[in-house]
């Protein structure tokens, strides 16, 4: 193993370890606010796509997305005494988000011939806005639904298999270019091992969901596992998007906060957008969990 891999691979075990712990001890309320402050640092990296480099040009940019997710908490009750959420509210916001990411994927297919009409400023701001708050509202739903922590974490470990699961296949067995002008390094063949590992992990966490948390009915099976595929169908669009803003940008890195893995937004792009269609599918498919 080199050391950049072995960097990457111990920064990833610290991170999930922390993670865990978060997810599973923080009150729903705590770690809304610590999600909040994530968002936070992810806003700041964002603001690079914006050309903003000093720290007086990106605060401002900072405290725009503080306060939508300020308005955001009000709007659907985060607060401190709350035992739960407005899921309709949450479910609206999701909406708006699903259906951003599902115009990313038309932008991505019209790249690099619509390079100019994406690498405007106040286009890229309102990508951040639209892409952070429906991400925030989410996984703070989905805490709110299983204060356990399992829902959080049942997305995270999906989102990171996809890209465990494309990076190994990729790199052992990637030929075939999936994205040439956007990522060189990415392939068809990452893009399947990704679908193929999260897959499996997506029947995993059905077969414990039936046997400790609900009992699931065949339909239900069959939802999880259509989920498995729309993770790995919206990571890479977040994946993707992530790296069209940087070349317009001609960023290499989102940041260096984490050790192998460059900036905050290289480790959350997926994430951003699979959480609109993970916590809608939670909510109306899967809507006993909120009961539970």
């Amino acid at each position: 193993m080199s050391s950049a891999l072995k960097l990457r691979v111990i920064t990833a075990v610290i991170l999930m370890a922390v993670l865990i712990l978060i997810a599973t001890l923080l009150s729903p309320f705590l770690f809304a606010m610590f999600v909040a402050f994530v968002v936070l640092l992810a806003a700041w990296e964002w603001a690079a796509f914006l050309d903003l480099e000093s720290r007086r040009e990106r605060l401002p940019y900072m405290a725009s997305i503080a306060a939508s997710l300020g308005v955001t908490s009000l709007f659907i009750g985060v607060i401190p005494e709350a035992a739960s959420v407005g899921s309709v509210k949450v479910a609206a916001i999701s909406a708006l988000g699903l259906l951003f990411w599902s115009f990313a994927f038309l932008i991505l297919r019209g790249y690099p011939d619509n390079a100019t009409a994406w690498s405007q400023r106040s286009k890229i701001a309102f990508m951040g806005l639209c892409a952070m708050v429906p991400t925030w509202t989410g996984i703070v739903q989905l805490k709110y639904i299983m204060p356990e922590g399992y829902l959080v974490l049942a997305l995270i470990i999906m989102v990171a298999a996809v890209d465990v699961g494309a990076f190994f296949v990729g790199t052992f067995f990637g030929h075939t270019k999936l994205a040439p002008q956007l990522s060189p390094n990415k392939s068809w063949e990452g893009v399947w091992g990704g679908l193929a590992t999260c897959i499996v992990l997506g029947v995993i966490f059905a077969v414990l969901m039936h046997f400790y948390i609900m009992p699931l009915t065949p339909v239900q099976f069959l939802i999880l596992f259509l989920l498995s595929i729309l993770v790995s169908f919206f990571g890479v669009i977040g994946d993707l998007l992530e790296s069209m803003l940087k070349r317009n940008c001609d960023v290499k890195d989102s940041g260096a906060i984490l050790p192998g893995h460059g900036g905050l937004l290289d480790r959350v792009d997926s994430l951003m957008a699979v959480t609109p269609v993970f916590v809608l599918i939670v909510l109306f498919a899967l809507a006993g969990l909120s009961e539970q």
